[in-house]
This record gives C-alpha cells, sequence and structure tokens, in this order.
C-alpha cells in the first residue's frame, strides 16, 4: 500500500507548475534530518500532495513518487538524497494552510506542528481527508 506525503516547495523557486511542464523532476536540496529520513522512507508510487510555502501556504496538486530515494548527485555528500517525482494534476481547489490549521484532526499533522519541514508524511486517512477539502472525493 502506498504511504503518502506532503512535499513543500517555494513556488517562486520552483513551482507546482514547473513539475507539471517537465512532467517528472529530481526532488533535491533537502538537507534537514528528519526530512531526509522521510524521503529515504518514500518508494515509488508513494503519492505526494505539493504544498506551495512562502505567501502562498496552500496545498496546489498532486504527484506520484517515481524514484525511490538515490544518491543526490548535486550535493556532493553521501548522506543527503533525493527522489524523482511525476506531476500529477492541480487540485481543483488549493487547500489553504489555515484551513487545515481550523481543523482539529490535523493538530498532529507535520505541516501544521512544525511548518518548517519540508517532507511530511500523512497517514492516509488525513490524506482522504485534503482530498476532500480539496473538492476530490
Amino acid at each position: 500500500m502506498p504511504a503518502h506525503w506532503i512535499l513543500k516547495t517555494e513556488p517562486s523557486t520552483y513551482a507546482f507548475a514547473d513539475l507539471r511542464r517537465e512532467g517528472t523532476a529530481r526532488w533535491d536540496g533537502i538537507t534537514n534530518a528528519q526530512a531526509l529520513i522521510h524521503l529515504r522512507a518514500m518508494a515509488r508510487g508513494d503519492q505526494v500532495l505539493v504544498y506551495h510555502s512562502g505567501a502562498e501556504k496552500a496545498l496546489v496538486g498532486r504527484a506520484t513518487i517515481a524514484r525511490a530515494a538515490y544518491p543526490d548527485p548535486a550535493a556532493g555528500d553521501p548522506k543527503l538524497v533525493a527522489v524523482d517525482v511525476r506531476a500529477g494534476d492541480p487540485l481543483p481547489h488549493r487547500v489553504k494552510l489555515a484551513e487545515i490549521k481550523a481543523d482539529p484532526a490535523f493538530r498532529e499533522l507535520g505541516l501544521v506542528r512544525n511548518s518548517r519541514l519540508s517532507v511530511v508524511p500523512v497517514p492516509s486517512g488525513l490524506f482522504d481527508r485534503l482530498l476532500g477539502m480539496a473538492g476530490i472525493r
């Protein structure tokens, strides 16, 4: 059974539209120890929600892990890893962080508890709830 994740990106640096244009991209540049643990746990086929940080602060699209963790070729450090992400569809309705924080069901979600973390695991029930908030049933 695939796992579920939120991957955060700053849209002025790399937006979901960039991922859609490229189709598949290497998700790299992660150095936070906890985020690296999450990257290493990803498997091909895992489902992803892409989150725009910065001024937008919203879930904006879906994606899939196309390749599990491998050494980040751009890093020059064997401890750092990357994954390949395949673009999916934009969400029908962007889900703002304020909406997520307003729902008590998400109080333990890493996106709420540790907003600086760039890779967040999402339990399947909460992932489905986020999809519902985005207009996907």
